[in-house]
């Protein structure tokens, strides 16, 4: 083995153990929606009531998913993610990284392109698309989304833009532009209206 090969190989093993350990990351998922839905805060039943949340199989499926795409397993990702899609209506492309704490509330209509990257305790709702914006583009294509960020219903992201951390994005927003931290962005176009609480424009 060669000098490049082993670094190849090293990188990749090193990929499959961090994509593997990220398994582990469930157990925030699950803790966030209980905390994050107020349907479910407080019920003595909650943890069972979760079990029917479409988001949270979404998930769930995803992490097995992703584990599966990084070691360049064929096919089995992809199939994976559609056995979620048809049960749930929500499609996580196995490429796409997702940090600790994510949270899909309702979830129905959801798409999360290939090359997306979600921070840690991220909630959305549905209809929520992380696209592309050009078709032609390779390599990075879809957003990258920061830390406790939330994103209304409806809302379009779309291209390799950034949505800096805390901050929120308003119910059918369309979203081309990146995003300032602790700021709040609304409207087709997206414009950001407040930011560190206070308003803007």
């Amino acid at each position: 083995m060669t000098d490049r090969q082993e670094s190849m190989f090293l990188q990749y093993a090193s990929n499959v153990i961090r994509a593997f350990a990220e398994i582990r990351y469930l157990i925030f998922d699950y803790q966030n929606a209980y905390r994050k839905d107020p349907a479910l805060r407080g019920k003595a039943f909650g943890i069972l009531e979760m079990t029917t949340y479409a988001g949270l199989w979404a998930i769930t499926f995803h992490r097995f998913a992703h584990v599966l795409f990084v070691a360049r397993v064929p096919f089995l990702p992809r199939l994976l993610s559609q056995i979620s899609r048809f049960l749930t209506g929500i499609e996580i492309h196995p490429g796409a990284q997702i940090g600790k704490g994510f949270f899909i509330d309702h979830g129905n209509g959801v798409v999360i392109g290939e090359t997306s990257q979600i921070g840690e305790n991220v909630l959305m709702f549905h209809q929520v698309t992380l696209g592309n914006a050009d078709f032609n583009s390779t390599g990075k294509r879809h957003p990258t989304i920061g830390n406790d960020v939330i994103i209304g219903a409806g809302a379009k992201i779309l291209g390799p833009i950034s949505i800096c951390d805390s901050t929120i994005i308003g119910a059918g927003s369309i979203v081309t532009k990146s995003a300032p931290i602790h700021s709040v962005v609304v409207g087709n176009p997206g414009r950001v209206i407040r930011r560190d609480g206070i308003k803007v424009g």
